[in-house]
């Protein structure tokens, strides 16, 4: 008498490979959701407390660990306010704020929503305003303090996402070049617009507004010109308010 064959997969089949390919991507891209979702919160602490860590050395507050640079900035920060085009006040904030301004990025500034951090330095009032803009290879941005009288430069951070190391790349790994910014004036008496900007130095006109390019960073340099002129434009009237 003949075997009976046993019924099953053949696994040499092509119909056998695809099942069994798409059944491991399966699994796959389930595992990598629970991962990312498992480690999203962490993420996203790690963001927001990135963030804390550049407005404060925007305040020239550098060089501090995660827990201490939380509570310094919940100590600082007395709030994230959000304010329009007009200087008029959308939403108060509150102290060490993390809920108001602090959720506003460069989309919600092009809708007129603007971030504004008043802050509180030794008990003087400063305000922290964020730019953003394009370097050469990405995106670049930063924040901007202000001493109280709003036209005053009380110190600035930039950041990049990817820029040439010891040329564009120096706006956010050169303390010293971020220190030049310290006494600049947004504007220029008698001049409309923002006047605070970056230029070579043998084509400098106005030292009180204007600071060193990086040397072979023209491009990147420019588009710190350009996100200072038009983020801190969005900023005029509030800053010219009495």
């Amino acid at each position: 008498m003949e075997e009976t064959k046993k019924k099953g997969f053949n696994t040499s089949s092509n119909s056998y490979t695809i099942l069994y390919s798409v059944v491991i991507v399966v699994i796959v891209a389930f595992l990598l959701a629970f991962v990312s979702s498992s480690l999203k919160p962490q993420q996203d602490e790690n963001v927001a407390l990135d963030k804390k860590k550049q407005i404060l050395a925007a305040l020239n507050i550098r060089d501090i660990d995660g827990a201490e640079a939380t509570d310094i900035y919940n100590k600082v920060v007395t709030a994230d306010k959000v304010i329009d085009r007009n200087g008029a006040e959308v939403e108060a904030g509150k102290q060490g704020g993390t809920e108001a301004g602090f959720l506003c990025n460069s989309a919600s500034m092009k809708e007129g929503k603007l971030a504004l951090y008043v802050c509180n330095v030794e008990g003087e009032t400063k305000y922290v305003i964020p730019v953003y803009g394009m370097g050469l290879w990405g995106g670049i941005n930063g924040y901007i303090a202000l001493n109280a009288d709003k036209q005053t430069v009380y110190g600035a951070y930039f950041n990049h996402e990817g820029e040439t190391a010891g040329l564009g790349a120096e706006i956010k790994d050169s303390r010293a070049w971020q220190d030049q910014f310290k006494g600049k004036h947004v504007f220029a008496e008698g001049k409309d617009g923002v006047a605070l900007s970056v230029v070579k130095k043998n084509e400098k006109t106005d030292p009180s507004t204007q600071c060193d390019a990086v040397t072979g960073a023209t491009l990147t340099c420019n588009g710190v010109s350009d996100m200072l002129k038009n983020c801190l434009g969005e900023y005029t009237k509030f800053l010219t308010s009495k």
